[in-house]
């Protein structure tokens, strides 16, 4: 191996290593609630069952970094070079990782979600890695389709962070200030979706996701209490249970945040 190439995955790894003891202490200051539509989709919560789909904005990467590692989550990540330090940062605060893409039957990265979510939790940043910003890419909903795995919108958001000069005006928090989840029900994805029905759905999630991560931001920012509001600890998560009932579908008859946020009554 090239010794260029040695230095610079050498490089890659102190820096991953750095940039996680940062995240952790900077992290580590923050006042965490959450306000659940279904508090047993966290994987810390003693009824958790069923593996799922996690999905966030790219720009909050880091709330579900600190809070939920060690919980047998798997996080796509980019096979872009931007991706490698933060595939190093997840490695160490506890996730598991698959590089690659999610829209593509058959793709590796596919094929390796799919042996992953065979006993593990997923996570997605469907913005990622470049953009558009808060635009949702095909691949969250072909792979909860193709996989048969509910989704779970995370809205997040902190007190008037600090905002990054990139495509995602990633945020980075301020020490000691809020930061704050509103965090929807399992939703169901129909079996073998064809292009229009996944086309429905990510306009469907689209807009959930960017109505609960405003509402987050709302929150935090307010610092006001909201019904329900539970708050959050860095933890660690119960065993996924092997044999469970299938969650209840946020997209059915009943009502749901999803129907809300696609309008209808």
């Amino acid at each position: 191996m090239p010794a260029k190439k040695l230095i610079t995955q050498f490089g890659v790894k102190v820096g991953g290593l750095l940039a996680a003891s940062a995240v952790h202490g900077w992290m580590s200051t923050l006042d965490y609630k959450a306000a659940f539509y279904d508090p047993t989709v966290d994987p810390v919560d003693a009824r958790y069952r069923g593996q799922k789909i996690y999905i966030f904005w790219h720009e909050n990467i880091l709330f579900p970094l600190y809070l939920r590692g060690h919980c047998n989550l798997a996080m796509l990540l980019s096979r872009h070079h931007d991706a490698d330090i933060l595939t190093e940062v997840a490695n160490h605060l506890g996730f598991e990782f698959v590089r690659g893409s999610t829209y593509g039957g058959g793709s590796a990265a596919l094929r390796e979600l799919l042996r992953k979510s065979q006993h593990m939790n997923l996570t997605i940043t469907p913005d990622g890695p470049r953009g558009p910003r808060r635009v949702l890419a095909h691949g969250p909903v072909y792979l909860s389709s193709k996989l048969g795995l509910p989704l779970v919108a995370m809205g997040l958001g902190y007190d008037r962070p600090w905002r990054v000069n990139s495509w995602d005006r990633f945020a980075i928090p301020k020490p000691f200030s809020r930061a704050r989840a509103v965090v929807s029900p399992p939703m169901t994805i129909p079996p073998a979706l064809d292009r229009e029905g996944v086309e429905h759905y990510r306009l469907k999630i689209e807009r959930l996701l960017n109505r609960l991560t405003v509402e987050a931001g709302a929150w935090a920012e307010a610092g006001t209490p909201k019904i329900d509001e539970v708050v959050m600890r860095r933890q660690c998560g119960y065993p996924l249970a092997r044999h469970s009932e299938p969650p209840p579908s946020a997209l059915g008859p009943q009502p749901s945040p999803v129907r809300a946020a696609a309008g209808a009554p």
